[in-house]
């Protein structure tokens, strides 16, 4: 069922990688105005939906982030957000398959898929699950990235380091690759498996390097989201960004019984910049922000 959810709301992302685009609106009580947020994506809302039983759903619709401006990213972009209940997320990679392959119009376009820490281990010769700051920052400059001496980065941070300017360039350029089962510290909305080495189950989908869907084995354990807010908060604090209020709606949704469910998220734009052939995102967009 296609839904419809607001692009405004009241609550906020937590996540410190993540800047939301805010305004001010009148406040309904006539009390002045309030702080109010674009969405940066569909996600609590929808899960709010799933939760009062609507079974299996999708929107497109245009989402806000703010410090994102580059080749590949615009501070107004398209999703296409679908959620399945009783799936789970290697299913669902099944059909964002079926789905490329349809918009592409290549029925037999092949499909690699490698979990992330086998990546590391294949193509970088590290463990990301044991790896130190300090042997990442060694092999940053292993890699050619001759100022990492100079970054004073956590481990999470150097292995997104690694991922964007070592590995993604590698990524789906026979196809498509699906990189997923990632450290349990970049769950973000995706439930842990207790493996002897714990597992984030979440996946990315790359094409030609371009990172084009991310999806999630939801979590849907409201008290352990809300661990995770606050530890997101706490972290957003010592960076000195701003603290944006929690979505309480969306935890009291789980907290009322959120469905087994997998979920994705997939970038309309990029996609198009695929099927068309473009280099940067403003080719596929009519009106870049500095012309609109």
């Amino acid at each position: 069922m296609e839904v419809e959810t607001p692009i405004l709301s009241r609550a906020a992302v937590t996540a410190p990688a993540l800047a939301s685009l805010a305004s001010r609106v009148s406040c309904a009580n006539g009390e002045g105005r309030c702080d109010i947020y674009l969405q940066t994506s569909p996600e609590f809302p929808m899960k709010r939906l799933l939760a009062a039983g609507t079974g299996p759903i999708f929107q497109i619709c245009k989402v806000f982030r703010d410090e994102e401006r580059g080749r590949l990213h615009h501070p107004e972009f398209s999703l296409l957000e679908w959620y399945r209940p009783g799936w789970d997320y290697h299913r669902l990679m099944e059909e964002v398959v079926e789905l490329v392959r349809v918009v592409l119009q290549r029925p037999a376009m092949p499909v690699e898929r490698i979990s992330y820490r086998d990546l590391f281990r294949e193509r970088l010769s590290l463990d990301p699950w044991s790896a130190t700051p300090t042997s990442l920052c060694e092999a940053a400059l292993g890699a050619g990235l001759a100022d990492a001496r100079e970054l004073d980065l956590d481990r999470d941070a150097w292995l997104d380091l690694l991922l964007a300017h070592c590995l993604e360039p590698g990524l789906g350029r026979r196809g498509m690759t699906f990189l997923y089962d990632y450290p349990p510290s970049q769950a973000a909305l995706a439930r842990i498996r207790p493996d002897p080495f714990p597992v984030a189950e979440r996946f990315e989908l790359y094409v030609e390097g371009m990172e084009l869907a991310n999806g999630f084995q939801e979590l849907t354990d409201a008290s352990e989201q809300r661990e995770r807010f606050e530890s997101d908060l706490a972290l957003r604090r010592h960076r000195g960004q701003s603290l944006t209020p929690v979505d309480e709606p969306f935890l009291a949704a789980l907290e009322a019984g959120l469905p087994t469910c997998a979920g994705v998220a997939l970038g309309l734009d990029r996609l198009l910049m695929v099927a068309t052939g473009a280099d940067h995102i403003d080719a596929v967009i009519a009106f870049p922000v500095e012309r609109a």
